[in-house]
C-alpha cells in the first residue's frame, strides 16, 4: 500500500487535509519542519498546536524540530524578496529526503489549502526533488476547503497565526 508523507506547516491548513486523506482512506503520516517560522513563540505555539491536534486525529506526526532563524536569514540574504522560493525549497526538500530514505511512496504540503501560496513554484519545485530524491510528488489544491478549514480551526480552539510565518511576511502583514 502506498503511503504519503504530508509537510505540515501548521494545524489550521492541517485540518481539511488530514480530514480528505482520511475519507480517501489515503495512508499518511505528517512531518514538521518549518525553519521559517519566527519569532520563537510562533514557532513553539505552531508546532505544539500541531503536536496536540495530530494527537486528538490519530495521526502519525514525524517530528524535524529546528528552530531556524539564523539558518533561514542566511539561507534567503540578500534576497529577501525571493525568499518564498528558498522557503518552500528547504522544507520541500526535507520532506522529500525523508520520504525516500523511508520508504514513502511520495510526498506533499498542507501549503496547498493555501490560496496564498504559490502552487506553480510549490509544484516545479516538488516535481524537481521528487526526481533528485526518487520518490513521488503528490499535488492536490485543497484552496476550495480553505475558508472551512479555517472555521473549523477556529471552531476547535486551535491557533490561528496571522501570518505566512516567517519574520518578513510578519513584517508585510503589520505594515498594513
Amino acid at each position: 500500500m502506498e503511503k504519503i508523507l504530508l509537510h505540515a506547516c501548521c494545524a489550521p491548513c492541517a485540518v481539511k487535509c488530514i480530514n480528505t486523506f482520511k475519507c480517501e482512506n489515503i495512508d499518511f503520516s505528517l512531518f514538521w519542519y518549518n525553519p521559517n517560522i519566527h519569532p520563537f513563540i510562533e514557532y513553539k505555539t505552531r508546532k505544539e498546536t500541531l503536536v496536540g491536534y495530530a494527537h486528538k486525529q490519530n495521526v502519525e506526526l514525524i517530528m524535524r524540530d529546528e528552530y531556524g532563524l539564523r539558518s533561514f536569514i542566511s539561507d534567503v540574504y540578500p534576497n529577501f524578496d525571493k525568499r518564498c522560493g528558498k522557503c518552500y525549497q528547504m522544507r520541500l526538500e526535507a520532506a522529500a529526503k525523508y520520504a525516500a530514505e523511508n520508504g514513502y511512496s511520495g510526498f506533499s504540503t498542507t501549503l496547498f489549502i493555501s490560496p496564498y501560496q504559490n502552487h506553480e513554484m510549490l509544484c516545479a519545485i516538488g516535481e524537481k526533488l521528487a526526481f533528485q530524491y526518487k520518490t513521488s510528488f503528490f499535488y492536490r489544491d485543497f484552496r476550495p476547503l480553505f475558508r472551512e478549514g479555517q472555521r473549523a480551526a477556529r471552531e476547535m480552539g486551535l491557533y490561528m497565526q496571522k501570518y505566512c510565518g516567517c519574520v518578513f511576511s510578519e513584517e508585510e502583514r503589520y505594515k498594513k
